[in-house]
């Protein structure tokens, strides 16, 4: 379909020429948003520049949307931001090494990020929160729990689809792999798993939440040799974040609980 070109559009088929054309070049922010421009170009008595404003409209309007499929695409349970983190509430979480993980240099460079601590202490909160950030940037993410996993890697063996699933999982930019070491892993998951870290080493980053610091996964990884090899795989050159043994939320669910006491 092609548009008709003439002298002399009325102000209505100006409107309607545009509106076509904002169809056709998938341009919907600027078809939402010209009329309102256009009229204040009108009373500013703005010349081109109305146009620049109407192509930023867009240009933002596409980067939010890319951003948002990004997040979606990453598959987080749930949002979480840092922003909504009370730093105040667990004093281990130091703000300035948080907000320059937050720059997401380290992902640039593909290094790793083990968050490890008591459940409460805002692990999950911080794995999904650095998660999104990186995802806002344009930076490729897929969370995942670590029995969902490997529960995937051993179906994907079964099936002979095991070398397309590990390249699918390495491709990403960031792997956000959540609850590790609450479960024990069998010698065959356990392996599987390596060979995901091993795609990734160097070349991609792994951010992981644990509940066990690195001397307790002997009980996640039962063989010594392989839970050293991955131990070394998720810290070289990595940043490592103890959130702590005091539980914040259990804290604060306490808190909630003992206002209505205290007000009686």
């Amino acid at each position: 379909m092609t548009l008709p070109r003439q002298r002399g559009l009325t102000e209505q088929a100006a409107d309607a020429a545009i509106d076509t054309a904002c169809r056709m070049l998938r341009l919907p922010s600027i078809r939402n948003e010209f009329p309102d421009i256009a009229d204040r170009a009108v009373k500013d008595q703005m010349t081109y520049r109305f146009l620049a404003e109407l192509l930023m409209t867009e240009c933002d309007d596409r980067a939010r949307r890319r951003s948002e499929r990004r997040i979606k695409a990453a598959g987080f349970p749930r949002e979480k931001s840092l922003r909504t983190f009370d730093f105040d509430s667990n004093p281990n979480i130091d703000p300035a090494t948080i907000h320059t993980l937050a720059s997401c240099e380290w992902i640039k460079k593909g290094q790793p990020l083990c968050l490890i601590g008591d459940s409460g202490t805002g692990k999950s909160h911080m794995l999904i929160a650095l998660g999104t950030e990186a995802a806002m940037k344009g930076y490729r993410v897929r969370y995942t729990l670590a029995t969902k996993l490997v529960n995937e890697l051993v179906e994907a063996a079964d099936e002979k689809q095991l070398n397309k699933t590990i390249a699918r999982y390495g491709r990403v930019d960031l792997l956000c792999i959540d609850e590790l070491g609450y479960m024990e892993l069998d010698r065959h998951g356990a392996e599987l798993l390596f060979q995901v870290l091993t795609e990734r080493e160097e070349k991609n980053s792994v951010a992981i939440a644990s509940n066990e610091s690195f001397g307790g996964w002997t009980k996640t990884f039962t063989d010594p040799r392989l839970c050293a090899a991955i131990v070394d795989r998720l810290t070289f050159n990595g940043t490592i974040i103890e959130t702590g043994t005091d539980s914040y939320r259990l804290a604060s669910t306490r808190a909630r609980a003992e206002q209505p006491a205290k007000a009686g």
